[in-house]
């Protein structure tokens, strides 16, 4: 059994209205990031309501800031929002990174440029063995990239059609992270 990691507790305001799941449901982490300059800035997006019809945001789970801290926004047995057509079934982990802040959807700036910090890869791998412990069929570990393919047009040059989604993105340590989860990568 792992040592109890210090996570967090900073549950959003909404998180009593997220449909609530068996911890049994859970087979998939799905790594992102931040693609915003601070966890003050992340709080305050996580806070923001998305959808009226349930009065919640998008947020994901977990969040680890560049210093290795590790916040918990919604339990595991609630279904947040953070990936299109696999939230039931997943846990969302935010790594805080700018990625391409604040140029998104801006086709000349899609590069990330900010590698992730020692601390926080190594409080992921401590936060997904934790996970493996608590929830009994978790088995995959995948990139919000891997799983949300959509195209948009670009804000500067609507002919270029952009993938909305491209975190966790290039600089994150695949071929080390994989291998030390115990998790299989999905890709479908």
């Amino acid at each position: 059994m792992p040592i109890a990691l210090p996570i967090h507790d900073w549950p959003l305001p909404y998180e009593s209205r997220l449909a609530k799941r068996p911890l049994s449901a859970i087979d998939l982490i799905v790594i992102h990031c931040t693609e915003l300059p601070d966890m003050k800035t992340t709080r305050e997006f996580g806070e923001r309501i998305h959808y009226a019809d349930s009065q919640t945001g998008n947020s994901a789970h977990y969040y680890i800031d560049t210093d290795g801290s590790i916040y918990r926004f919604v339990a595991d047995d609630r279904v947040a929002n953070h990936t299109f057509g696999y939230n039931p079934r997943s846990i969302g982990i935010e790594l805080s990174n700018l990625g391409r802040y604040p140029y998104w959807g801006d086709s000349k700036h899609q590069q990330f440029t900010v590698a992730y910090t020692k601390l926080q890869i190594d409080a992921l791998l401590a936060l997904l063995r934790q996970l493996r412990h608590d929830l009994p069929n978790l088995k995959y570990i995948a990139g919000h990239e891997d799983l949300d393919r959509r195209l948009e047009p670009a804000k500067d040059d609507p002919a270029i059609m952009l993938h909305r989604r491209q975190d966790p993105g290039p600089l994150f340590p695949w071929k080390d992270v994989v291998p030390a989860s115990g998790l299989e990568r999905l890709m479908p």
